[in-house]
């Protein structure tokens, strides 16, 4: 329980959305609600070991988010297995600060790599909806394509047209999105993090964070925008 905690205290200061789990059973049901970005799953647990829930999700196809192992009493052979499995790092505990933080780090780097959604493709659009105010003295325009599978979102009153299938993963259509609402922002604001970060209500360090994952780079677009 401790480790738990000084853990979520740790990630949570850093800006992470964190959801805990004490045993295996919880993990599973934690897993069946949704694939996180990252676990950190311990291998001494009280009813299933960590090993034994990465074999299962291997197994039911549910590893597809990165997994660093922990544990302060595994052996070498141990941490192997894991790794051969599907585990992404293996931390020996007590874990050093800094440590955690890198393969934390990296873990969501992989996980934002294997997600990032290609580029779009502009497809024709047949229009079924309709406007309404987006809360910024402009209107938003969701255009959808019906079977076809496809939007397209006109931002703010501006002329910015912008792409999207309805056929890609949650995960994938949410990055994709994120990476053009940033997009939008940052354009409007000439590239001011201080404007964008009070914008989107988001804290400076948060915000930096949240670019970064997603790829966007703000010196880019203010150059574009100039």
């Amino acid at each position: 329980m401790g480790i738990r905690e000084l853990l979520s205290e740790i990630l949570s200061d850093e800006g992470h959305a964190i959801q805990l789990a004490e045993n295996a059973q919880q993990a599973r049901e934690a897993r069946a609600g949704g694939a996180p970005d990252l676990v950190l799953l311990d291998i001494w647990m009280p009813d299933t070991d960590g090993v034994t829930l990465l074999k299962e999700w291997q197994r039911d196809g549910l590893l597809t988010m990165p997994v660093i192992m922990m544990s302060g009493h595994a052996t070498i052979d141990t941490a192997v297995e894991a790794t051969r499995i599907g585990a992404l790092n293996f931390l020996e505990k007590p874990i050093a600060l800094q440590k955690l933080l890198k393969a934390v780090q990296q873990g969501l780097t992989r996980a934002q790599e294997t997600v990032r959604a290609p580029a779009l493709a502009p497809r024709p659009v047949a229009p079924v909806a309709a406007e309404e105010s987006n809360g910024f003295g402009g209107q938003a325009t969701l255009v959808t394509a019906g079977a076809r599978g496809g939007a397209q979102v006109v931002a703010g009153g501006d002329s910015h047209m912008f792409n999207l299938s309805f056929d890609l993963p949650l995960r994938e259509a949410r990055d994709a999105f994120e990476r053009m609402y940033f997009e939008h922002h940052l354009g409007r604001e000439g590239g001011s993090m201080t404007r964008v970060a009070e914008k989107t209500g988001l804290e400076r360090t948060h915000l930096y964070r949240k670019l970064k994952q997603l790829g966007v780079e703000p010196g880019k677009l203010a150059k574009k925008n100039a």
